[in-house]
C-alpha cells in the first residue's frame, strides 16, 4: 500500500527510462501497483517491455462483494499478471489455501498469469516445519490444476521472517527451498511443468544480494518488496539479474 496515482506514474516513468536499453530477452519485468494506479501505470508502460500486474484478485467476475476487484476488471485495466496469496494477505486478511486456489483459477480464466506466494514464518522455520508448510500451501493452492494450466503459473517463495526485516535467506537456504518446491511440482505434475515454472525468491531482495541469489540453479527471479519503491534500487536489481542471466 504505497504510491498515490501521481507517485506511481513518476515511479513507472523512471523505471521505463532506466530500463529502456535492457535486454528484454534476459528478464521479464512486472510492476504491481495498487488498484487505484493500474490504469495510469498501464498507459505509461504500454509501449515498453515492462508488464503490469495487480496485487490481488477476487474469484468471481462480478457480484455484491464490496471492495473486491475481479479478473475481468484487472484485464481491462491492462494487467497481465496478478499476485495471489502474498504473505501479508495470508497474515492480515485471512487468505487461505482454499481462497488462493479459487483466485488462481479465476486468474487463469481471465488469461492472467498468477504469481502464487508461499512461505513460512520464523517459528515454523525454527521448528523444522518449513517443508511441511510449503507442501500444504502448494498442494492446497494448486488443487485441481491440470498440466496445461500449471505451466502458466509463477511461484514466489517468501520466507516471511525475511520480509522487511533486513534478514535475507542465504543463497544456499533459498536454493534448498526452491529445489524442494521444484521436486514437489514434479510429483504434482511432470518434469516439463516442474522445469518450466519460474520460482521466484522474495524477502529483502536488494541490489547487493540479487546476483548471488540468481546464480542458484532453482532461483528463477525475484519478488521485490521495499526496494521496488525506488527507481534506482529496483532498476539496479533488474540490471544485475539480467547480467547473471545473459
Amino acid at each position: 500500500m504505497y504510491k498515490t496515482i501521481k507517485e506511481a506514474i513518476e515511479l513507472s516513468n523512471g523505471l521505463k527510462r532506466e530500463l529502456f536499453k535492457l535486454d528484454s530477452q534476459a528478464v521479464d519485468v512486472v510492476l504491481c501497483p495498487p488498484f487505484t494506479a493500474l490504469s495510469e501505470v498501464s498507459e505509461v508502460v504500454i509501449e515498453s517491455d515492462i508488464s503490469l500486474g495487480a496485487q490481488d484478485i477476487y474469484w468471481l467476475d462480478e457480484g455484491a462483494f464490496t471492495g473486491e476487484v475481479s479478473g475481468k476488471m484487472l484485464k481491462e485495466a491492462g494487467c497481465s499478471y496478478v499476485i495471489i496469496g502474498h504473505s501479508e494477505r495470508r497474515q492480515f486478511f485471512n487468505e487461505t489455501n482454499e481462497s488462493v486456489n479459487k483466485k488462481l483459477k479465476a486468474a487463469l480464466a481471465n488469461n492472467l498469469t498468477p504469481i502464487i506466494c508461499v512461505g513460512e514464518m520464523l517459528k515454523e522455520r525454527e521448528s523444522g516445519k518449513t517443508f511441511d508448510l510449503l507442501k500444504e500451501q502448494l498442494e492446497g493452492g494448486l488443487s485441481g490444476l491440470g498440466v496445461e494450466d500449471a505451466s502458466k503459473i509463477v511461484i514466489a517463495y517468501e520466507p516471511v521472517w525475511a520480509i522487511g526485516t533486513g534478514k535475507t535467506a542465504t543463497p544456499e537456504q533459498a536454493q534448498e527451498v526452491h529445489k524442494y518446491i521444484r521436486d514437489l511440482l514434479l510429483k504434482l505434475f511432470n518434469q516439463d511443468v516442474a522445469s518450466a515454472i519460474r520460482i521466484q525468491y522474495g524477502g529483502s531482495v536488494k541490489p547487493d544480494n540479487i546476483a548471488e541469489l540468481m546464480k542458484q540453479p532453482d532461483v528463477d527471479g525475484a519478488l521485490v518488496g521495499g526496494a521496488s519503491l525506488k527507481v534506482d534500487l529496483f532498476s539496479d536489481i533488474v540490471k544485475k539479474a539480467a547480467e547473471v542471466l545473459k
